[in-house]
């Protein structure tokens, strides 16, 4: 009879999870001497080198990074990672420690280590966000604010939540890291185990801009989310639904938000996905909430893909699929010191392969494409990549777990004293770190500021800028006329909120850059103001990506106007972009009856069309069963068509739909 180890050993290896020997245990060497040995063998992008700005003792189990805009570097620790639930216990008595790294004499190497708090409520906290005097820490079930208003890198007391009873306690699925937008909010997400937000007092579940409690009942969220609120907690968004273990969130000058996701192991379906806003994105059935294994009509013929429900109507699709992994930490990488393949992309950690990538991305009608392009990688199996951020000189900074095993609620080095964990600089060969003075007193020093490729950076001059307001106009107007498309975005931004008259939109509705019109209707629909004139204006632009979204615009919208809007966009289908689709059903939620009867009109009720046939597989209006039926029976739809039809009726209800079905049944027997 196998032991219990033995039988843990055999479902972690099954999982695609490494398994330590004592022998690769006592092999494993520590200190920073071993920390340079491992960097030297790893796999650069040309030009680039790698070195070893922090590693053990004084930093272990990096689960989440930060960097202010200061240049110093902010660890979220795990040597007590699942320790509530682990045979090994609580590895660190008094509980986990936020680290700040220091480099005080600019060689690329810290010297400075400052514990800026501990306590058993930081344990393995998965989520970092240094902005000014705030940091905001991630930690299932609770949102932690600490404050520093007197600069000595010493917490001034213990933290107030900002949201709390979230699931997933000491898991990794639970609560991840913010990130600030370019708009001056805040961006989160929660892992499928999270499933939930409470006010920060405990006192109820927190509501949000569309009147849906957060929870996942199904009602409509389920599985991992996305969220957008002010700084404060208010004014929550829910952006996207439906994820399984999407682990940060990161958004891009233009407000393009974009993570990674993990699928159940072994499937070889890790994602990246472009989050298309209140979309859903298929870990489990949409309607039932059953797993992706679980027997369906016109089901996916390869696991990768059968994995996120991609033939589902609703189900916005994959950017890119990576294979097996185990993804972690993401941002966007908006500066010019990296080589010009990395600027203004993605980068992403993946601790299951050891590889920090970059997903170059080329626009495919209202969606994207994306290839793969290695930042740094390593043979080495103890190299796992947790998180990865910039810093204000352009620099990337890498956080390695470093362990021989990577998530699975298992850690193989189970001891304090023996526990590694790195963080490594990559740059230029023989480039030394710099960090641009920041001075923010004047609106000239603050628009400088806000051009920086570091978040934190940009935090801070874009507070001082929105404090200055119309006193900064001249300044930010002159970033506007910046050759810099990205810069022009965060301008656009401040402009719009001068006083709160969005007084810029227009000029960027009229510009020749798609991605700046975007901004701009993006700005508006956050402002509140009325997007029916504007995507009236809009509606027949040349660029796809601009019409989805006008389409998501109308999402919700009131207006009489809107579903002949709706239609004269659905109009624009080509029968060849399943993102536009997407696109068209997040707008017409909830009004489909007149949205689908405006296109029919639109169209002199041709239904028998590619376009108008995708419209209605994805449409939920009462028409739209007995139009699946004519579909199915008209005689050029293929054999090799109709499951994809059929599998719509499953997201269709009400007596129509029993009409429709009785309808294909009596034919059926005929």
């Amino acid at each position: 009879m196998k032991s219990p180890a033995y039988r843990r050993a055999v479902g972690l290896a099954v999982l695609g999870v490494t398994i330590a020997t004592p022998a690769v245990l006592a092999q494993h060497a520590s200190g920073h001497a071993a920390a340079q040995q491992m960097a030297s063998t790893m796999a650069v992008h040309p030009g680039l080198a790698v070195g070893v700005f922090a590693a053990e003792p004084e930093v272990v189990n990096p689960c989440s990074m930060d960097v202010d805009s200061r240049g110093r570097v902010w660890i979220t620790e795990g040597a007590n990672y699942r320790s509530t639930f682990q045979k090994w216990g609580k590895l660190r008595p008094g509980g986990d420690r936020i680290q700040v790294l220091e480099d005080t004499d600019g060689d690329g190497v810290a010297d400075k280590f400052t514990t800026f708090y501990q306590g058993e409520e930081m344990n393995a906290a998965l989520g970092i966000c240094v902005l000014g005097d705030t940091v905001i820490v991630s930690r299932s079930p609770d949102i932690f604010v600490f404050e520093d208003k007197n600069h000595d890198l010493k917490a001034d007391g213990p933290p107030r939540k900002l949201f709390t009873g979230i699931a997933g306690v000491d898991h990794d699925h639970g609560a991840h890291s913010f990130q600030f937008g370019p708009d001056g909010k805040l961006y989160f997400n929660v892992g499928n185990e999270g499933k939930q937000l409470k006010k920060g007092d405990g006192s109820g579940w927190v509501v949000d801009l569309a009147g849906n409690e957060v929870w996942g009942h199904r009602k409509p969220y389920q599985q991992g989310l996305v969220f957008r609120c002010d700084p404060d907690g208010s004014h929550l968004e829910t952006l996207g639904w439906n994820f399984r273990n999407n682990f940060e969130a990161t958004v891009d000058s233009f407000g393009t938000i974009w993570q990674s996701d993990n699928d159940d192991d072994g499937n070889k379906g890790v994602r990246i996905n472009y989050v298309m806003e209140f979309g859903n994105y298929g870990y489990h059935d949409e309607m039932t909430g059953a797993g992706w294994g679980d027997k369906r009509t016109g089901m996916e013929e390869d696991i990768p893909r059968r994995h996120w429900h991609l033939n589902d109507p609703g189900v916005v699709p994959n950017l890119l699929q990576t294979g097996a992994g185990s993804p972690t930490g993401i941002c966007i990488y908006e500066g010019d010191l990296l080589p010009e393949v990395f600027r203004g992309q993605i980068l992403h950690c993946d601790a299951g392969p050891r590889v920090v990538r970059a997903y170059p991305v080329g626009k495919s009608g209202a969606g994207y494409t994306a290839q793969i392009v290695d930042l740094i990688s390593s043979a080495d199996s103890w190299f796992r990549p947790s998180d990865v951020c910039v810093g204000p000189d352009g620099s990337v900074y890498v956080a390695d777990w470093n362990d021989a095993n990577v998530g699975g609620h298992f850690m193989a080095d189970q001891k304090l004293e023996t526990m590694t964990g790195r963080v490594y600089r990559v740059a230029p060969k023989g480039h030394r770190p710099i960090v641009p003075k920041l001075d923010v007193s004047t609106p000239a020093g603050a628009v400088a500021a806000l051009k920086s490729p570091n978040q934190a950076t940009r935090y801070v001059a874009w507070q001082a800028l929105h404090g200055f307001g119309p006193a900064a106009e001249g300044e930010l107007k002159k970033l506007w006329m910046d050759p810099n498309p990205r810069f022009r975005a965060r301008a656009l931004q401040l402009l719009a909120r001068i006083n709160g008259r969005g007084g810029y939109v227009g000029n960027g509705l009229r510009d020749p850059n798609p991605d700046l019109r975007i901004t701009s209707l993006r700005i508006a629909r956050e402002l509140g103001m009325d997007v029916i004139p504007l995507v009236r204006q809009l509606a027949t632009d040349p660029d796809r990506q601009v019409l989805r979204e006008c389409a998501i615009a109308l999402r919700g919208n009131k207006s009489p106007e809107m579903p002949a809007l709706w239609a004269k966009l659905a109009d624009h289908h080509d029968g060849q972009d399943r993102w536009y689709v997407e696109a068209l059903g997040i707008g017409a939620d909830k009004n489909w009856d007149a949205c689908l009867g405006a296109f029919l009109e639109l169209r002199g009720g041709q239904w028998n069309t590619t376009s108008a046939r995708d419209v209605i597989w994805r449409s939920r209006a009462k028409a739209t069963s007995g139009l699946l039926v004519k579909i199915l029976k008209d005689p050029s739809t293929t054999e090799k068509e109709k499951p994809h039809f059929l599998r719509a009726f499953d997201f269709q209800s009400g007596p129509e739909k029993d009409a429709a079905v009785l309808e294909l049944l009596t034919a059926s027997t005929r």
